[in-house]
């Protein structure tokens, strides 16, 4: 276990339980050096606002019950079940299910794949999926890390981080980023770039995670599995063991 630093933030505010979440970084390796996506928040939103950030949020009632193009791996959700508090495989399916919901309502870029027979209307902010013929498709996800929000904050999230390689991209939704829109600015950024000095410290951290992974080669289910948490009074990073 090794301590890991966080930024300055205010920690006065009464104790929350922190809420499931799910982030998905996008890497598109199609060039000499990765790039990852990024957007810019809004400067009125209350949670790291400005700040450049990976697309994701809550995982919603939804997220269990919507049709997929394909199941998770194993090696995922074996790595899913990792750290504490345990996640059943049922949870699992919603995290990974609602990494690619946030990325397609927050960007506009949806994870999919087409399946032959499935043709029915699916709800809400779904419905961008089965207007393009598509299911979401969580079967090419990776998890480089957990992250739990310290107590005192404004906001708290048991937040698992997703990657998944650009070429995954099945359907673009044009008109996501504007000016008043959650995101208001939407970049690809090659690891290091200047983008992401002022990102948030857990935001780095990850970061660095996700580019120690691309070094070694081809993604694996069972590479270590970074574990942020809160432990005596500090931000500690403990390596779990991935699984194939």
């Amino acid at each position: 276990m090794s301590e890991v630093q966080v930024g300055k933030e205010a920690d006065h505010h009464p104790y929350k339980r922190p809420r499931d979440a799910a982030t998905l970084m996008l890497v598109d390796r199609s060039g000499p050096v990765p790039k990852v996506l990024v957007g810019k928040r809004h400067a009125n939103v209350v949670f790291m606002p400005g700040k450049f950030v990976f697309p994701g949020g809550s995982v919603d009632k939804t997220d269990n019950r919507i049709p997929i193009a394909a199941p998770l791996s194993a090696g995922l959700e074996a790595n899913l079940a990792k750290g504490s508090p345990k996640t059943a495989p049922s949870r699992a399916r919603s995290l990974a299910v609602a990494a690619i919901r946030e990325a397609c309502e927050e960007t506009g870029l949806c994870l999919g794949r087409k399946v032959e027979g499935s043709s029915k209307k699916l709800p809400g902010p779904w419905s961008a999926f089965s207007d393009a013929g598509l299911l979401p498709d969580p079967s090419g996800l990776f998890l480089i890390a957990r992250a739990i929000t310290p107590p005192g904050r404004i906001k708290r999230f048991d937040t698992r981080f997703f990657t998944a390689d650009a070429s995954a991209i099945a359907h673009r939704i044009e008109g996501v980023i504007h000016a008043d829109a959650e995101l208001v600015e939407l970049v690809w950024v090659e690891l290091g770039s200047e983008h992401l000095a002022d990102a948030h410290a857990m935001t780095k951290n990850v970061l660095n995670q996700l580019q120690k992974r691309l070094t070694t080669g081809p993604l694996r289910h069972d590479a270590p599995l970074p574990f942020f948490h809160w432990y005596s009074g500090k931000m500690q990073l403990d390596m779990l063991p991935g699984e194939d």
